[in-house]
């Protein structure tokens, strides 16, 4: 008597290894979106992955952050009497820019700090999605189109008592040049009441541009800006202006020094971060990331 192969066996039990199809005539149950700006980072935020995440952060991220990017963070007392979440802006030249800020900002934030990621990269795959969440707390957020779902996570986190940060250029830049901001984190600023903070990173491209695979030690340089709230009657574009010309500022500032940057800003005459709009070898030529800091005594004026 021949017996019955295992696969038939289980079939024969009741468990299918496929959904059962859908008849003719019935509409078919609608797909449940697992990933995306859809994927559910709760877990990451209770205290296993919270409590390892920072395990990993303050020992290993920081040492890797120390050897590749030997980061000088300048201007932290720009934060004094902030107490609550804050929403942290800055320019994007790396994928190293995420773990500096994580472990570079100060206390409490760095603790109670989520990351706004791109949902189409880092989320598009479940075990992808699963390591951005938990090493860096990641949560997805549409870079493409609007979205009321991530811009509604966003708005919970941080009237959770959760601060964010967030890379407004959407994505790394190519050319050490920044690219246009987008409106997200001013929204955020002006419908939850929470301040923004221009941050500007200098050097992270250099470390590990778009591009490269391996890092290049280097030195870098973090410039902190002084939280920016919108005005009464400033709408979300409005202030999306003004926190971009925040880290043009500071990118000014870091690149000379704060009273030439503070006059420059006087007189409308802050470098762009966009650049000079030449052609392409031009661009490169005077790009942020081949540019050196200048080194110069800090003198005050007399």
């Amino acid at each position: 008597m021949r017996l019955p192969s295992p696969l038939a066996r289980v079939r024969a039990a009741g468990f299918p290894w496929t959904a059962a199809p859908t008849p003719r005539g019935v509409e078919p149950p609608p797909q449940v979106e697992r990933l995306g700006d859809a994927y559910d980072t709760d877990w990451a935020r209770r205290p296993v992955a919270l409590w390892s995440r920072i395990a990993a952060l303050e020992s290993v991220g920081r040492v890797a952050t120390r050897v590749t990017c030997r980061p000088t963070v300048h201007n932290l007392d720009r934060l004094g009497g902030n107490d609550g979440p804050l929403i942290f802006v800055a320019n994007h030249h790396s994928h190293l820019d995420t773990a500096l800020l994580l472990t570079t900002l100060p206390m409490p934030w760095r603790h109670e700090l989520v990351v706004a990621a791109a949902a189409d990269y880092f989320f598009d795959t479940a075990p992808k999605a699963a390591l951005a969440a938990w090493a860096y707390g990641a949560v997805p957020m549409e870079r493409r189109r609007a979205s009321r779902r991530s811009a509604d996570r966003a708005a919970t986190l941080l009237e959770d008592g959760w601060s964010l940060l967030i890379f407004p250029e959407g994505g790394r830049s190519p050319d050490g040049w920044g690219q246009p901001h987008k409106g997200g984190a001013a929204y955020l600023g002006v419908r939850c009441g929470v301040p923004v903070v221009p941050v500007h990173l200098h050097g992270t491209g250099r470390v590990l541009p778009k591009g490269r695979t391996v890092p290049e030690p280097h030195a870098v340089q973090i410039n902190v800006g002084a939280p920016l709230r919108p005005e009464p009657d400033e709408d979300a574009r409005r202030f999306a202006l003004r926190v971009e010309a925040g880290i043009a500022r500071l990118a000014d500032e870091t690149s000379s020094d704060w009273w030439e940057a503070r006059r420059r800003a006087a007189i409308g005459s802050t470098p762009s971060l966009k650049g000079p709009q030449q052609d392409t070898w031009r661009r490169d030529w005077h790009s942020p990331d081949r540019r050196p800091l200048d080194r110069r005594p800090r003198r005050w004026p007399s």
